[in-house]
């Protein structure tokens, strides 16, 4: 089965960048909606950002402004470019394949992104 593949996380303090990248072979963009979640501790898995499989974009509103979801097409890598990072953003970020059609979803290991303060 295709996995996903993040990275791109690490220690940085508030104020900061990051970029995350999910690697997504064999991954068709164009069927998929490509989304990033993460999990607080103590917290359930949210939503951050998704592309669609027509490249329309939507991000949660703690994040707008802030965070950049993209993708390129022929890598089959999706990104998250996170700027002005605060500590409350500290949590483990997933990466997020779904297509709908035919009822497939996939989940990448996930990795690990702290702000300190």
């Amino acid at each position: 089965q295709v996995q996903l593949v993040e990275s791109g996380g690490g220690l940085v303090q508030a104020g900061g960048s990051l970029r995350l990248s999910c690697a997504a072979p064999g991954i068709n963009f164009r069927v998929n909606t490509m989304g990033w979640y993460r999990q607080r501790p103590g917290q359930q898995r949210e939503l951050v950002a998704r592309i669609g499989s027509g490249g329309f974009t939507t991000y949660a509103d703690s994040v707008k402004g802030r965070f950049t979801i993209s993708r390129d097409i022929p890598k089959n890598t999706v990104y998250l470019q996170m700027n002005s990072l605060k500590p409350e953003d500290t949590a483990v970020y997933y990466c997020k394949s779904r297509n709908v059609a035919a009822n497939d979803e996939r989940w990448g290991q996930g990795t690990q992104v702290t702000v300190s303060s």
